[in-house]
C-alpha cells in the first residue's frame, strides 16, 4: 500500500501530502509551504513532542511522575511510535493514530549515537490521534489525546516551513516583529513566544502564513539555517531557567484532551 496520501481542497487550489502521518507537503496555488526532506536544516518536515518537550540529558534521561521515574529522551517517546491510518481518507481529511501501552519499553532511535539510553518508557497508556482537514483557505490539524485521568504530559507540534533563504522574513506577534537573525540567536533552546494563540510568518516573496492554535497557548521558533523555520505550538516552554522539566510545566490529563493548529496561507 502506498504510504503517501493526498488531500485536495474543493477548489483544487490546495494539495496536502501526508506520509505515515507526517505532513510532507502543503501547496497553495502551486507554492510549496513546507520544508522538504533532504534540504538543509532538518531531516523531517513535521513531528510531535509528547509526553515531554525539551532535552532530558541533564536529568540523566529521567522524568519524575506520580508513578515513579521513567526514561525519556528529548521530546518524548511518541516519535518512536508508528502512525496508522484509522479512517479512510476523504478528498479533504484523514485521521492517524498512535497507541501506547503503559510500561512498554520502546527502542530509542537516538541510541547510541546521540544518547546513552537504549530503551524509553512511560507509566501511562494513551491513544494519540492526529486529524487533518483541508479547506480552500487553510489546513486544520487536530490532536486528540485519550489517556488516564491525571497523567502528566506536555505537547508540542513541530512543523517546518519553507523560507526563501535570504533571511528577510519576519514573525509578527500582535504588535511585535521578530527577525530571522534574532530567532537564529536562540540556538537549540529556540525562541519563545508565550501566552499567545496566533503568530504570522511574513514573507517578501510568496504567501504569508498565519498559525492559530487552541489549547497550546505558546510557541517556540527554531532554525539552524536560512531556508526553513519551525514554528512550534507548545503547551509550555521547557527552557524556563528553573528546574528542568519541573512538574509545574506539565498539563494534567482530563481523560480526553484536544488541541488544534490552523495553518492559513494568505497574501
Amino acid at each position: 500500500m502506498d504510504t503517501i496520501i493526498s488531500l485536495i481542497s474543493a477548489d483544487k487550489n490546495s494539495i496536502v501530502k501526508i506520509e505515515k502521518g507526517e505532513l510532507i507537503s502543503y501547496k497553495k496555488d502551486r507554492e510549496e509551504l513546507i520544508h522538504q526532506k533532504g534540504n538543509p536544516g532538518w531531516r523531517n518536515s513535521d513531528t510531535e513532542m509528547f509526553p515531554i518537550i525539551g532535552p532530558t540529558e541533564a536529568n540523566k534521561f529521567i522524568i519524575s511522575t506520580p508513578k515513579g521515574n521513567y526514561n525519556q529522551d528529548q521530546h518524548g517517546l511518541l516519535r518512536e511510535l508508528t502512525y496508522n491510518l484509522v479512517e479512510d481518507c476523504s478528498n479533504t481529511s484523514a485521521v492517524y493514530q498512535k497507541k501506547y501501552a503503559a510500561y512498554t519499553a520502546v527502542e530509542n532511535s537516538k541510541y547510541p549515537e546521540k544518547s546513552s539510553v537504549r530503551l524509553v518508557s512511560w507509566p501511562y497508556s494513551f491513544t494519540f490521534f492526529k486529524k487533518y482537514e483541508l479547506s480552500n483557505n487553510s489546513l486544520k490539524i487536530t490532536f486528540e489525546i485519550n489517556a488516564e485521568i491525571g497523567m502528566p504530559f506536555m505537547l508540542g507540534y513541530h512543523p517546518a516551513f519553507m523560507l526563501n533563504g535570504n533571511l528577510d522574513e519576519i514573525i509578527s506577534v500582535e504588535k511585535h516583529e521578530i527577525s530571522m537573525s534574532k530567532i537564529m540567536e536562540g540556538g537549540d533552546t529556540a525562541y519563545p513566544i508565550l501566552n499567545t494563540n496566533e503568530i504570522k510568518l511574513i514573507k517578501k516573496n510568496g504567501s504569508n502564513i498565519a498559525l492559530k492554535i487552541t489549547g497550546f497557548n505558546n510557541f517556540m521558533l527554531w532554525t539552524p539555517v536560512n531556508n526553513m523555520l519551525c514554528m512550534e505550538p507548545i503547551t509550555a516552554y521547557p527552557y524556563n531557567g528553573g528546574t528542568l522539566l519541573s512538574k509545574e510545566i506539565f498539563n494534567i490529563s482530563n481523560g480526553v484532551d484536544i488541541f488544534e493548529v490552523l495553518i492559513t496561507p494568505y497574501n
